[in-house]
């Protein structure tokens, strides 16, 4: 049976629900996530905070493989992501919300696989990097919650913590991205090694470097603000009240032994 996740939010538990929080020793690190029973259903939502319980972990030390190990172990099949991203493509504005449909990877310095070679030599598809069928139910559900969404994105992913400086940002642009942030890979690329579905929904804060006028703090945590409850509470709904298991996609089967 499907049991799903949220990343990235506090968590907006609003379904009547029993909630735990539980510590998971992964073999790269300790992981605390909370689980919501949902009223009335045996089903399990798992919410992980990517930066830690009190948000101290910047992006280029989050424990990603600790974190994705941690939610496979506890039997997630699929995978709801959000991630705050500056916005390179003058039609996506602050404030608007857009769907993953592809990346690309400039982080620098984090482990970014679980297979080192002690399995052999293991490659993983990334055709469908966010699974399309996770994409294609968000966007039907989207506007019955009052929920709009901009469009598609490709993501590029940065090491941080620095923000991008703008020859960097024309330099993105030119390769066809639409949004930049700092938490998307390798995360993405570890759900799909664990042959998981995965979805990832980006919150625009800000223009990207050199696109508009320098970042504020206050802009972008208003942006966060406003957008996440209303996506926690849809993903809720959708692991609530859809058969996930019916999924036409491939995601467990990216990973290919040579």
């Amino acid at each position: 049976m499907t049991k799903a996740a949220i990343i990235g939010g506090t968590g907006i538990y609003d379904l009547g629900s029993q909630i735990r929080n539980q510590p998971i020793s992964t073999p790269f690190g300790q992981v605390e996530v909370t689980v919501m029973t949902v009223k009335d259903s045996s089903k399990e939502i798992v919410f992980l905070a990517r930066h830690g319980t009190e948000h101290s972990t910047p992006p280029h030390q989050v424990n990603y493989r600790a974190n994705l190990w941690a939610l496979h172990h506890l039997g997630v099949t699929h995978v709801f992501a959000t991630n705050a991203v500056g916005s390179l493509n003058p039609k996506y504005k602050p404030g608007e919300l857009v769907i993953f449909t592809d990346f690309i990877d400039f982080t620098k310095n984090r482990p970014s696989t679980f297979y080192d070679g002690a399995e052999g030599v293991i490659h993983t598809s990334m055709a469908d990097p966010y699974c399309k069928e996770l994409r294609r139910i968000i966007a039907e559900q989207a506007p019955r919650h009052g929920i709009t969404l901009a469009g598609e994105a490709v993501y590029v992913g940065t090491e941080g913590p620095r923000f991008e400086t703008a020859a960097e940002i024309r330099m993105y642009r030119q390769l066809s991205a639409d949004v930049v942030g700092m938490t998307g890979i390798p995360e993405v690329v570890l759900a799909k090694e664990l042959g998981l579905c995965y979805a990832g929904v980006g919150i625009i804060t800000n223009w990207a470097t050199g696109i508009a006028h320098d970042h504020r703090l206050d802009e972008i945590m208003e942006a966060v603000d406003r957008n996440k409850a209303d996506l926690t509470n849809l993903f809720c709904h959708i692991i609530n009240t859809i058969d996930l298991d019916q999924n036409n996609c491939h995601c467990n089967q990216a990973c290919m032994k040579m």
